[in-house]
């Protein structure tokens, strides 16, 4: 193999696929044709001298000999990120030029515009790019190295590849018709004729409710679970049901807050920790950047509102420090 003729690209094409086990793929996530990628993997085959992809499994599978390659590309790569984080660091971060963010969707209507505009100034050069998904998936795509930054519940288990940064307590709640009288123990020990609305088992918040639930022993029927929290809190505010969910949650439903209520999780309080997490080889000055501009938003736009409807709220929906 001639190294002086080894191409970088060569090496990020063949992570890509054999990250995604599909040249159409990693073209879409590369921003290239499939013709393009395709090209660049046969040239470092040829390079090699060896298969490194079994081009003819679905989804496609590493060779043992691309098995070893990976293993040295994946490390060499990170080493070379490590370099040029280490040469941006000596740059100021306006002179950043492509920031990547994945925030939880609970935070599109209030906190995104607002850190949009105040990161547009603060980094005047750089490409900003937003992302809304569920907190799994913000995890999944920071571990990937798909983003920058991610906003997102703090994970079950530790990421011992992701930088953490503690943002906000987010305390559960009962969220219930406003026309309803009952109290929260009602709810809980199903002695309402409205429907619980669950969310999916999928995600973080569903999983967190039924082990609390089950801790409690409280056996709600299953009726309806959903992977969003806009149709739950149509359904409470149409009176068809209640549901357990999060402040954070509450708050981006400002729609439907003259037709529902936040009341008390009883039974013992508890909380999801809401966290900025960011990629090994990014420059912590610009989680910090994020970190300053998100925080007073999130405390004047959101939690301020939430706590004035709920009062009892005050002290447990509230940013965090390190």
């Amino acid at each position: 193999m001639e190294r002086s003729k080894l191409s970088l690209k060569w090496l990020e094409v063949f992570q890509a696929v054999a990250r995604f086990g599909s040249v159409q793929e990693a073209a879409s996530q590369l921003d290239l044709s499939i013709s393009t990628v395709s090209h660049h993997l046969g040239c470092l085959e040829e390079a090699v001298g060896l298969d490194l992809i079994d081009h003819g499994r679905r989804p496609m599978k590493l060779t043992r000999a691309g098995e070893i390659m990976l293993r040295h590309v994946d490390d060499g790569l990170l080493q070379l990120r490590k370099g040029m984080t280490e040469v941006w660091s000596t740059a100021p971060d306006s002179l950043v030029r492509h920031l990547s963010i994945a925030l939880v969707e609970d935070l599109d209507n209030e906190a995104t515009p607002a850190l949009a505009v105040q990161l547009a100034e603060a980094l005047p050069v750089c490409q900003l790019t937003f992302l809304s998904r569920p907190s799994h998936d913000i995890l999944s795509l920071l571990q990937a190295d798909d983003v920058d930054i991610g906003i997102a519940s703090a994970p079950e288990f530790s990421e011992v590849r992701l930088d953490e940064r503690p943002l906000l307590r987010d305390p559960y709640v009962l969220i219930v018709p406003r026309a309803q009288d009952q109290p929260p123990a009602a709810y809980l020990n199903a002695e309402t004729d409205l429907a619980f609305l669950r969310y999916s088992k999928k995600q973080l918040i569903g999983r967190r409710v039924e082990v609390q639930l089950r801790r409690l022993r409280k056996d709600i029927p299953h009726r309806m679970e959903f992977e969003s929290t806009e149709p739950i809190l149509a359904l409470v505010a149409a009176g068809r049901g209640w549901t357990i969910t999060t402040a954070l949650n509450f708050a981006s439903g400002h729609r439907h807050h003259d037709r529902i209520r936040a009341m008390p999780f009883e039974g013992g309080r508890f909380a999801r920790r809401l966290s900025l997490f960011r990629r090994r080889d990014l420059q912590p000055s610009l989680m910090a950047t994020v970190d300053d501009s998100l925080r007073p938003v999130v405390q004047s736009r959101i939690i301020a509102p939430t706590v004035a409807m709920a009062p009892w709220l005050d002290g447990d929906f509230a940013l965090l420090t390190d």
